[in-house]
């Protein structure tokens, strides 16, 4: 059955809304922040945890020969799977607003991962996680406004942790690149825990991944092809298309920035793929 959203993307391309973003960037998220998260504590030395989402990511994490990191959803042992479940209880449990900034930058990304890896375990077999419809709301699919679960007495979804927390608190585009939505088009979901110590440098490495993948930066044709991620979300990356050129070309290597010469709104179009970025063994 077609959802309510792509009922609403059929009507508005048929009236002739395009463009670079297309339709669907109307309907994207924008960082507004909510401001009871916007606490926290610069004296804490607490370290959080993140040993069994880090041995998970090893074991089910499968790089494969076109540089998408995929996921072994269905090879998840169920004690894994349990272990995946005490990981995102301990998590939730957390006072996290007694946390340092450094340390819950690498929470609140790892939280992220670990929800929407244990929303497509639970869901199997979907070929996109926009098929997992569980959000509320007559413009919504996918699973990201879903009400999860509760963090310090509060209910938190995808779209909360994303958009009304660490895009608007942290305001740094490279978070785009840490973020995985279970999709092949999306940036890689890391093969290691995000931590205090390590958060830094793993933006900086996923942001030039990224970017000088296929999926970030293509030429077909006349065209120059960019992820969707820089349409939906143009405000993090400078808030027009000359924006987000001049962050592509910070990060592109030579190939890429000889792609990116002469490219204005004319000749720049986006994409995405939505497929599962679930391993072909399953």
């Amino acid at each position: 059955m077609i959802s309510r959203f792509r009922i609403c993307v059929l009507f508005l391309t048929l009236f002739g809304v395009a463009g670079f973003g297309g339709v669907e960037s109307l309907f994207a998220p924008k960082a507004e922040l909510w401001e009871r998260w916007n606490r926290s504590d610069e004296r804490s030395r607490e370290i959080v945890d993140h040993g069994p989402w880090d041995q998970l990511l090893e074991r089910y994490i499968v790089s494969d020969d076109d540089g998408v990191n995929r996921v072994a959803y269905g090879r998840i042992s169920a004690a894994d799977g349990r272990n995946l479940d005490r990981y995102i209880r301990h998590l939730a449990s957390t006072k996290v607003t007694g946390l340092n900034r450094t340390e819950q930058l690498a929470y609140w990304i790892n939280f992220y991962n670990a929800l929407t890896v244990k929303l497509i375990v639970a869901h199997r077999p979907v070929q996109s996680i926009r098929d997992i419809d569980i959000s509320p709301g007559l413009f919504s699919e996918g699973p990201w406004d879903k009400k999860l679960l509760k963090v310090e007495g509060e209910t938190i979804s995808l779209n909360d942790i994303e958009h009304r927390i660490l895009r608007p608190i942290w305001r740094d585009a490279r978070l785009h690149y840490a973020l995985n939505c279970a999709s092949v088009g999306c940036p890689n979901l890391q093969k290691t825990a995000f931590t205090a110590r390590n958060s830094q440098d793993l933006l900086e490495t996923a942001a030039r991944a990224y970017v000088n993948d296929r999926r970030g930066v293509r030429r077909e044709g006349d065209e120059v092809v960019v992820s969707s991620i820089y349409a939906w979300f143009k405000e993090d990356f400078g808030g027009d298309v000359a924006g987000v050129l001049s962050h592509l070309r910070k990060y592109a290597d030579p190939r890429v920035a000889a792609l990116l010469e002469d490219v204005d709104d004319g000749n720049l179009r986006d994409a995405y793929d939505w497929t599962l970025n679930e391993t072909g063994g399953r």
